[in-house]
């Protein structure tokens, strides 16, 4: 597979270094992305160039995972307004965790000559003294250059830290090193990239070729690149990878639940999918047109959504959770049972009907409760319905459902419930929703 052909009718490249594709067509080569720990997950944004690394191991290239637990205590500038907030050692160790077990999930760590290798900076820059580290690598660069690149040039109304301003330099210097250590020809990322990944190219041409003598001997050259991916955008402008309140698209269950990772891809606008099935999946040029010729014949069905969705949540979430997706997308657009509720683990459960309206009462207020006509009103303190009247006249208009099962008969008695996870009620109050939880 030719790796810069595969990016260009995917739509995922945006800058290269001249020279790039004819290295990648010469010989296996290794490259690398880094991602620094500034929280314990990666997002969508960062899956974007995961999948850089996905397709160039794909492409029989070695791909590296470069862990900025050095990095990580700076922060780089690129694309802020404004001073990041430093981390402490113990948060930014507990997210370089996160993260490795997040990125094993994605690329092949035993497949022979071109395994995927994931490396810290930390582990060359705890070495490294300040004055070492302005001999090595400060000589090498002036401060012009520096300050050309637009995360410098864009801060410098707001005002920019010399450590935030250093930045490029460290990135630079991780560039070096795994160029000498680890033979690591090219550096990839986002387009925001761009200006610290050519630090690095810069920083290897002047050190290396600088050891000929003053003058560059120009039979004896240091060859190191560049590539960049475009940085999501949706059709409307704004940046992908967050949901429409605002909230980020975290990889981490913990963070962002699979049944809420799947509706964010379902919900996609059907301008987007299509660059969209060609950036985050790994599908063939041949399978996404035909998708997309299917969604076209009848786009009601949503059939390019939900080959986006099946796709990232599978590979990120497993199967499983996948199916349970599925199921509580069913519960919510009404079509699940009481068999599908029952299905649903209690992280997905809770995110499906996040939001909704919710009771608790204690354990004694449930032993002691009569009947579900004085569950869904005096027992939860009317909350439910405003009175027993109310709650009868509901019953008897056929409004009123638990755990999706209608309910008509005011006197049924409530141990003939079957609690959700031991502790739920799901009250239909016609289209509406209401939750009963009892307490431990």
């Amino acid at each position: 597979m030719n790796f810069i052909e595969e990016l260009r009718w995917r739509g995922m490249l945006q800058d290269a270094m001249p020279g790039t594709e004819e290295q990648l067509n010469k010989e296996m080569t290794a490259g690398y992305i880094g991602f620094d720990p500034t929280a314990k997950s990666l997002h969508i944004g960062n899956l974007a160039t995961i999948m850089l690394l996905k397709h160039f191991q794909l492409a029989g290239h070695k791909p590296y995972a470069l862990v900025g637990g050095a990095t990580g205590m700076v922060g780089d500038p690129s694309g802020k307004s404004a001073e990041r907030q430093f981390l402490s050692e113990e948060v930014l160790k507990a997210n370089q965790d996160g993260i490795r077990n997040q990125l094993v999930k994605f690329l092949d760590f035993d497949c022979g000559a071109n395994s995927a290798e994931m490396v810290n900076n930390y582990d060359w820059f705890k070495e490294i003294g300040f004055l070492e580290f302005l001999r090595e690598v400060g000589k090498y660069l002036t401060v012009n250059y520096m300050m050309s690149k637009d995360s410098v040039k864009n801060r410098l109304t707001t005002g920019i830290s010399f450590t935030e301003f250093s930045y490029q330099l460290l990135q630079g210097y991780d560039f070096y090193w795994l160029y000498k250590n680890k033979n690591v020809r090219l550096q990839m990322g986002g387009s925001d990239q761009w200006g610290n990944i050519t630090t690095g190219t810069e920083l290897i041409r002047r050190k290396e070729n600088a050891m000929v003598g003053d003058v560059e001997d120009e039979n004896v050259t240091h060859k190191a690149f560049a590539l960049t991916t475009p940085l999501m955008t949706k059709a409307d402008g704004q940046k992908m990878g967050k949901t429409a309140g605002g909230e980020t698209i975290w990889l981490d269950a913990n963070l962002t639940s699979p049944y809420q990772f799947y509706q964010f891809w379902l919900g996609q606008d059907d301008r987007d999918v299509p660059k969209l099935l060609r950036v985050f999946t790994l599908f063939s040029k041949e399978e996404i047109e035909s998708i997309e010729a299917q969604h076209a014949e009848a786009p009601h069905l949503r059939i390019a959504q939900k080959a986006l969705a099946k796709d990232v949540t599978t590979r990120v979430h497993g199967e499983e959770q996948y199916e349970l997706a599925v199921k509580a997308s069913e519960v919510l657009f009404g079509k699940g049972t009481l068999e599908t509720l029952q299905s649903l683990d209690e992280a997905t459960f809770t995110s499906v009907f996040d939001g909704v309206p919710t009771t608790e009462i204690s354990q004694e207020a449930w032993a002691g409760c009569a009947s579900v006509l004085d569950l869904i009103s005096v027992t939860t303190n009317n909350e439910v319905y405003a009175s027993k009247g109310e709650a009868r006249r509901a019953m008897q208009g056929n409004a009123v459902s638990i755990n999706k099962v209608k309910i008509t008969d005011e006197k049924l008695p409530v141990s003939e419930l079957q609690l959700l996870q031991g502790k739920y009620l799901l009250i239909g109050k016609g289209k509406k929703n209401h939750i009963v939880k009892i307490l431990s």
